[in-house]
């Protein structure tokens, strides 16, 4: 890849309402070394006041052209969930670098369906929140033995979605078949977070609780019936050694919006903390502690709704750098793997009530390349 400008194409980027409106459309904007090239909807007519709105070069209707236009360096996949393994397969099988939002896929299976097409391609995966400044401080911190041994980690994770009250046009997020909820979404941004600070998670206890089984549908004031969790609750350990409880729920007002991340250790204390709306993984997040230490670096990039760019910024100023140097730092679709494996274990304990060990990615191909060479041998 050249010092050339990088060419971004959004798939889903309503200018009425929508997530790459206030994160991705702003960050494309001021990180330096991208150009936002295209959009793509399902409506000429969304596509067209899009590219507009956003400034965009040109539109497109139909998002696997705008995919394989040659002139697109970069996909951005910013759509619902089920429509996830389409657009992602088609980018990569046009040889294009992804974005692609969290959860990568409906299923586990899924997941590891695109992870494996990836190849050697560029990918990136929207757990933002762990390339936050102050994040990237925190885990410096406690790697540095500043804090002294991390003993345990409380967590509060807020979101004001997923409560007794939606939109008719959030209902999907109630239903199984989606993929998006509160436990893929909001717990598995704050898991990674906490794999982020603290290490892998290697033991989980969990439970999941539907505390509003019927959910009002504000616009058309009708009911419709939660399949999903509202409440999660993880407690677990890291690799670490430190032992962490983890209580995720929404429904929550905006003013009363508060996210902490507190960890203490045998020398000293620090703490995260974030009031934004969308919980850890959107704005921007406040580090403190008991010791002195060097302040976070500047984010890339501000803006969108009340600091929703910040960390996509740092994600796409990561994978900036990774396709002009070769490189592979930003967390991309093993990362996005893991983290659908590590909420299926979740899952798992919860259903059945039962202590779970985490296995990394990186040993799960190792046992089945071992499992693969022995079948070859015998």
């Amino acid at each position: 890849m050249t010092q050339n400008e990088i060419h971004v194409g959004i798939v889903g980027a309503n200018a009425e309402k929508s997530w790459a409106k206030v994160s991705h459309v702003p960050a494309i904007k001021d990180v330096p070394g991208l150009r936002h090239a295209a959009v793509a909807t399902r409506s000429e007519q969304s596509a067209r006041e899009a590219a507009k709105a956003f400034g965009a070069d040109r539109w497109f209707s139909d998002p696997v052209a705008m995919i394989q236009d040659d002139r697109i360096d970069l996909v951005t996949i910013a759509v619902k969930v089920s429509a996830h393994r389409e657009l992602v397969l088609a980018a990569l099988e046009a040889g294009k670098a992804v974005y692609c939002e969290a959860p990568l896929g409906r299923t586990v299976a899924e997941a590891e369906e695109m992870a494996r097409a990836a190849g050697s391609l560029h990918t990136a995966i929207g757990l933002q929140g762990r390339l936050n400044p102050a994040v990237r401080r925190a885990a410096q911190l406690i790697s540095s033995g500043k804090i002294g041994l991390p003993l345990n980690a409380r967590i509060v994770s807020t979101n004001v979605g997923f409560g007794p009250e939606m939109p008719s046009s959030y209902d999907y997020f109630n239903k199984t078949s989606s993929g998006a909820n509160l436990l893929t979404i909001s717990a598995g941004h704050t898991l990674d977070l906490v794999e982020a600070v603290l290490g892998p998670i290697i033991q989980i206890d969990a439970r999941t609780e539907i505390l509003w089984p019927a959910v009002k549908l504000t616009d058309t004031g009708e009911e419709s019936l939660r399949e999903t969790a509202d409440h999660v609750a993880v407690l677990g350990k890291t690799q670490s050694g430190a032992v962490f409880t983890a209580e995720i729920y929404g429904g929550v007002a905006p003013q009363d919006t508060r996210s902490r991340f507190e960890i203490r250790g045998s020398e000293a204390w620090l703490s995260l903390a974030s009031d934004h709306p969308y919980g850890f993984q959107a704005g921007d997040l406040k580090l403190r502690s008991n010791i002195p230490f060097v302040a976070p670096d500047e984010p890339a990039v501000s803006g969108g709704f009340i600091g929703a760019a910040i960390n996509v910024g740092e994600v796409y100023a990561h994978l900036v750098r990774d396709m002009r140097e070769g490189t592979y730092t930003t967390p991309g679709f093993d990362h996005a793997l893991h983290s659908a494996r590590l909420i299926d274990a979740i899952r798992r304990v919860a259903e059945r009530g039962e202590r779970q060990k985490i296995t990394s990615v990186q040993e799960r191909d190792l046992r089945e390349e071992l499992l693969i060479n022995a079948r070859h041998v015998f």
